[in-house]
């Protein structure tokens, strides 16, 4: 491996999952792919379209020239439209044709990644035109293909790899968001503090402090009076996180202690992926 030590992580938990996810759709017969995932709109050979969709961005691969249908409920905003354009394009492909796909492009990305000699703060293309580090991409990319991963094992019923790799670089990523879900859209008062304490294959207790001007901050110390604790597990955070299911639908797997109208307001904005 050449990859710089600060990308190595994410090169690691992304190589992790994209094995999983091409180990778990290999064997699928045709009916299988057209499941539905928690991914709302999205069925077991969308999410591996845009999987590849994404892959081959990575690999600076032109975007195909497609236009969208106009009935797509979840398609919303312009950041949906992109994303649905390398999903959409791949709607008709038969299983084979997406596993070869996939293979093919894990070839490709592996290839790169051996012969990765870029700095992480080189800029490259991001969605919608703009521009990212390298690091911020490989992040992003560890973050998707686990998330997405764990979207298939719900849709086929396999089950797994909740504390792999890409479990923990989504635990970052996810902590990096709350913040700004308790302090501004959750509208926490200034001077105080909310404690989230996650249980499961990935355990920890964050407390978010809310400072005077209202600006919020994440660490690993407890709050010795917080305002609001929130308790509940691993796969209940990401789910709820990851916008796959509202508060009312797993309302018995989490705990509120303290102000419950700033718990129930922090569960109301807690999805942070768009």
């Amino acid at each position: 491996m050449t990859v710089h030590p600060s990308l190595q992580t994410y090169a690691d938990a992304w190589t992790h999952s994209i094995e999983a996810i091409a180990e778990l759709v290999q064997p699928l017969v045709e009916g299988e792919w057209n499941r539905a995932t928690p991914c709302p709109g999205w069925s077991v050979r969308d999410i591996v379209s845009h999987v590849i969709g994404m892959e081959c961005e990575m690999l600076g691969d032109p975007r195909p020239i497609h236009s969208l249908p106009r009935d797509l409920y979840h398609v919303r905003g312009e950041f949906s439209r992109y994303m649905e354009m390398q999903v959409d394009v791949r709607r008709h492909h038969t299983g084979p044709e997406m596993t070869s796909e996939l293979e093919y492009i894990l070839i490709r990305r592996a290839r790169q990644l051996r012969n990765e000699n870029r700095q992480p703060d080189h800029l490259i293309r991001a969605p919608l035109g703009a521009e990212q580090t390298l690091e911020v991409a490989y992040r992003m990319r560890a973050f998707d293909v686990w998330v997405h991963e764990q979207d298939l094992r719900v849709a086929l019923g396999r089950p797994g790899n909740l504390d792999s790799p890409g479990a923990l670089v989504t635990r970052d990523n996810l902590l990096a968001a709350l913040p700004k879900v308790v302090a501004k859209d959750a509208g926490a008062p200034p001077n105080s503090a909310v404690v989230v304490d996650v249980h499961g294959p990935v355990e920890f207790l964050r407390t978010v402090r809310v400072d005077a001007e209202g600006r919020g901050s994440v660490d690993g110390a407890p709050s010795l009076g917080p305002a609001v604790t929130l308790a509940l597990d691993w796969e209940t955070y990401v789910r709820l996180a990851c916008g796959r299911v509202r508060p009312a639908a797993v309302a018995d797997r989490i705990k509120i202690e303290g102000d419950a109208e700033l718990g129930q307001a922090i569960l109301e904005n807690f999805a942070v992926t768009p």
